[in-house]
């Protein structure tokens, strides 16, 4: 091999040219091509799923958020407020420790087995939460109303979707905790149910975002 100064002043020229060609083409001519095809095809999906209410960004589509009361002196988990519906619960890895500004969710699931002592006393306690809290005078919840995704988090454990089943356990809290019609409540579910993707995969759920946000105007207009 021929490794002379100008050969190899040569061959740093040749590899200096194809970095900076493909520095050039795939760190800013790909990026700018896809981003701006996501932005004219699909800019909802492409900045996140945001979900608006009044003017302003109030959540993700694809991102569930909790509904709880602020926390009171000495208590260390925050009680759910029961005039919103409630999302699944969020069983995640553990919480953020870097970015203390706020309190996220480690995504990620408990990966506990079904007949871990762990897993059995959280899914019993929430059991017994979701038929407590939603049991109002005329409309009781036995332990056999609540679905599995009232009492297990998801894979990521921020799930955005409740099935209609446990959206429909919380109709009549939710209209007494506001003071509305129960029958407007379960309407307004059945205006946020979605069908499955497609038809056929999936299964019918509520983004409990957006239903809560037409909670809010509901009560608004009430």
């Amino acid at each position: 091999m021929n490794n002379t100064l100008p050969n190899t002043a040569r061959l740093l020229g040749a590899g200096l040219r194809a970095l900076l060609v493909l520095t050039l083409v795939t760190g800013v001519l790909y990026p700018l091509l896809v981003t701006g095809i996501a932005q004219g095809l699909f800019p909802g999906k492409a900045n996140g799923s945001e979900v608006s209410s009044d003017g302003r960004v109030v959540g993700s589509a694809l991102i569930g958020q909790s509904y709880d009361l602020p926390l009171k002196k000495g208590q260390r988990t925050p009680a759910a407020d029961l005039k919103w519906f409630q999302g699944r619960p969020a069983n995640g890895l553990a919480t953020n420790t870097l970015n203390t500004r706020y309190k996220l969710l480690v995504s990620g699931a408990t990966n506990l087995a079904a007949d871990n002592k762990t897993l059995v006393d959280q899914v019993r306690e929430a059991q017994a939460a979701v038929v407590k809290d939603n049991s109002v005078p005329g409309h009781p919840v036995s332990p056999a109303d609540v679905p599995a995704d009232a009492v297990t988090s998801s894979g990521s454990g921020l799930d955005p979707d409740i099935s209609p089943q446990y959206a429909r356990i919380q109709v009549y809290r939710v209209a007494e905790r506001n003071g509305l019609p129960p029958a407007r409540v379960q309407r307004l579910v059945a205006d946020h149910t979605e069908g499955r993707t497609l038809g056929f995969m999936g299964e019918p759920r509520v983004n409990v975002l957006e239903l809560n946000i037409a909670l809010s105007h509901l009560v608004a207009r009430h």
